[in-house]
């Protein structure tokens, strides 16, 4: 099990803690002439749960797109219990529910909310690669009580989209067949119940902010270049990744990966070359399938994630590119990173500047050329010098924690090629173009990390107001509790009003724009919460960023 892999897996283990609710009444809502029944938590918030925005993806729907539903049916409905997961190699573990039948939404609001209230809402999109995750791993009732409190309140939902080779098919025939991206396509499809249905629980349809973590994030930064977006909400907050933060390849580049997957099913192992692998499919056990991909992902370095699916696809071409000439949704956002993101993300055992190198070359698919490759790879490792005080964890010094000099020179590289690099690009970029954007840095300390520093994910049990949401345990439970309620009103106020400072709750700093001329974020550390200059590693980022095609941006 990698590093990367065993943290989703701790993480998704952890996150299941804290989503039981004891209900103490059962509030009722209708939709069209369906009656909603759910539950209310001990934090009088109201909770709705496993309601269908499309039709289950079974049998003849496997890898198509979702159908989407956007009445009930029926004049009774039970949403008294979360919706089930979506298939991933964590079916046979202690988690959330899982089904095929998965394509659903949960919803939670503040006690007593009139259908007429019309709440700003806060839709969330799970994050784990596209491989693993659920949305019952994410209650937002503390989000949900907080917002209430503060005078701002707001509805919460979140919904599950396919994973794995399920949601992320790839290869020669899922371009033919128009298979690619069933997982991004999976969240329009929610986003397009809410739209149609949101109303009904006392939300504003036209005040829906998206935000998300890691693969939820990446998913959010891809619908902005080509889903219309703008349609469905009117902000969004990116929590380390944006698009670019998983490099961005053809179909074409992922037929290895296929081919490799199907060769793990018997019945279809033999279908990769005559283009009806799908209806193959169609008839394996989903266990089946979900074994082998996720055996398939660790036998090369492409993995099940979005792909470049070419004109009118929802990623047309690389996003640097698109980016560059401004086709993107002018929606405003928050966009940031943790300061340590690369942590995870490299192999311990890099040990050697070969390791060093090999390692490099594999962040530079837009490569094919040798010289080409060894001149870039040469100057990635003078742009990041075999000096551990400057490697990460960043402001370690010499510390290499029993690791090499070459892992620390490694997940500084990591951190900047896959997210702090291409998060300062989309920012820089968007910027340009007249959207309101704000950054962060995500910097606070967290206890007993290690060699992880302040890793990626650190910040969601902040945001979710819960320490227990993460794989890592926070700062002191002094320092969680100034910061938490400081991130939960920054995006509270920003969801409702699309500007971080709404004087609402605790006082906290405010929150200036970045801007071509004011390129600043804000740091959110427990005891010095303030804005920074964005002007940390600004040859190397720059390198990366002017040459964004190199790296699959």
């Amino acid at each position: 099990m990698s590093l990367l892999v065993a943290a989703l897996f701790l993480l998704n283990l952890v996150l299941v803690r804290d989503v039981q609710a004891q209900p103490t009444s059962s509030p009722r809502v209708h939709v069209g002439t369906t009656s909603v029944i759910g539950t209310t938590g001990p934090d009088t918030v109201e909770f709705f749960g496993g309601l269908p925005f499309a039709q289950p993806p079974l049998g003849n729907l496997r890898f198509r797109s979702p159908v989407p539903v956007t009445t009930l049916g029926g004049s009774m409905f039970n949403a008294t219990n979360w919706g089930a997961g979506c298939p991933q190699v964590l079916d046979t573990l202690p988690g959330p529910v899982l089904s095929e039948d998965c394509l659903n939404l949960n919803i939670f609001r503040p006690a007593g909310t009139k259908a007429s209230a019309e709440l700003p809402v806060m839709v969330w999109i799970y994050g784990g690669d596209f491989r693993i995750g659920a949305a019952a791993s994410y209650n937002g009732s503390t989000i949900v009580a907080r917002s209430a409190t503060r005078g701002t309140p707001i509805i919460y939902v979140n919904f599950n989209y396919r994973l794995g080779s399920l949601g992320f098919p790839t290869g020669f025939e899922a371009d033919e067949k128009k298979a690619l991206n069933l997982g991004l396509r999976d969240q329009i499809a929610a986003l397009s119940w809410i739209q149609e249905n949101i109303e009904f629980f006392g939300g504003d349809k036209h005040k829906v902010a998206l935000f998300g973590e890691s693969a939820g994030a990446i998913s959010i930064a891809d619908l902005f270049l080509n889903s219309d977006l703008e349609n469905y909400v009117h902000g969004a907050i990116f929590e380390s990744g944006t698009m670019g933060t998983n490099r961005l390849l053809l179909p074409s580049d992922g037929q290895g990966l296929w081919t490799s997957f199907l060769s793990m099913i018997p019945a279809c192992a033999n279908t990769s070359t005559t283009f009806d692998s799908f209806e193959c499919l169609r008839n394996v056990p989903v266990e089946e399938i979900v074994t082998a991909h996720a055996a398939a992902v660790a036998t090369t370095v492409v993995g099940w994630t979005p792909v470049i699916d070419g004109p009118g696809g929802f990623i047309p071409d690389l996003p640097s590119k698109l980016v560059a000439e401004g086709h993107f949704s002018r929606i405003p956002f928050i966009s940031g990173t943790n300061l340590d993101e690369g942590t995870l993300f490299v192999d311990p055992s890099v040990a050697t500047t070969d390791d060093l190198r090999l390692y490099i070359a594999s962040q530079l698919p837009g490569i094919s050329d040798p010289a080409q490759m060894n001149a870039t790879v040469d100057r990635m490792m003078e742009l990041y010098p075999d000096d551990p005080a400057l490697g990460s964890p960043f402001g370690t010094g010499n510390e290499t924690f029993g690791l090499s000099i070459e892992w620390k020179r490694g997940t500084a590289i990591s951190c900047d090629v896959n997210f702090s690099g291409v998060r300062r690009g989309w920012t820089q970029a968007a910027s340009k173009f007249g959207v309101k954007t704000f950054v962060y840095l995500f910097n606070d300390p967290q206890l007993d990390a290690g060699f992880l520093g302040i890793p990626h994910a650190s910040e969601v049990s902040y945001v979710y107001g819960t320490p227990t949401i993460t794989f890592v345990t926070p700062g002191s439970p002094e320092a969680f509790a100034a910061l938490s309620p400081v991130i939960m009103d920054y995006w509270i106020s920003f969801a409702s009003t699309l500007d971080p400072n709404d004087g609402k709750g605790v006082k906290r700093a405010h929150w200036e724009q970045f801007t071509p001329t004011h390129q600043a974020l804000m740091q959110l550390h427990a005891h010095n919460v303030t804005m920074i200059p964005d002007d940390f590693r600004v040859a190397p980022i720059a390198f990366i960023n002017d040459y964004a095609p190199y790296f699959g941006h």
